[in-house]
């Protein structure tokens, strides 16, 4: 039994959820729980649906590189990392964000799993309503929601006050775990 530490959050989540008996905790880092309500509304939501009928391969859009990070160094690397795509977001793909979200919300109140969730509180790409969410509805009994305040989504490239700060509450939370017993 070993803690799920990967980029990925919904996954994350899913799968802990699936085999909770193989991991002794998860960390997650600025997690897909709910859709951002700003975003997908009722009226984009339904066209969404319509256009996966017709068009799945349309793209909708693309994430905004500085989305990702307020240190712009991170942003400029992400920019040119050939690795990382690039092109707009394709409808088929939101059909199955917003898929895996439902299946997220309907497993939340099962979770009992250790678990600590790190959150910006200005991410753009995953909403911080949903690490509430997720932190209030989750049985869980040890639970730890840690909200840095003006982050954007990735954390662990995010200005060196607050990367530095997530490797530190994430050494010490798993060293709290993984710690044999004396």
């Amino acid at each position: 039994m070993g803690v799920f530490l990967v980029k990925g959050g919904a996954i994350s989540i899913l799968t802990a959820s699936e085999r909770a008996n193989d991991f002794a905790g998860v960390v997650l880092i600025s997690p897909l729980v709910q859709m951002n309500p700003d975003t997908a509304t009722p009226f984009k939501v339904f066209v969404a649906k319509v256009m996966n009928q017709l068009a799945p391969s349309l793209p909708l859009g693309s994430i905004q590189s500085n989305w990702i990070s307020r240190d712009h160094k991170k942003v400029e690397a992400y920019d040119q990392d050939t690795l990382n795509y690039h092109g707009g977001l394709r409808v088929s793909f939101a059909m199955q964000l917003m898929g895996a979200v439902e299946r997220i919300q309907r497993v939340i109140p099962a979770i009992a799993w250790p678990f600590l969730l790190l959150q910006g509180d200005t991410d753009k790409l995953c909403d911080i309503s949903g690490a509430r969410l997720m932190f209030e509805q989750a049985a869980s009994a040890d639970k730890k929601l840690k909200v840095y305040e003006g982050a954007y989504h990735a954390l662990h490239h995010e200005l060196p006050e607050v990367s530095e700060s997530v490797l530190k509450e994430l050494t010490s939370w798993l060293t709290e775990r993984l710690s044999p017993p004396q």
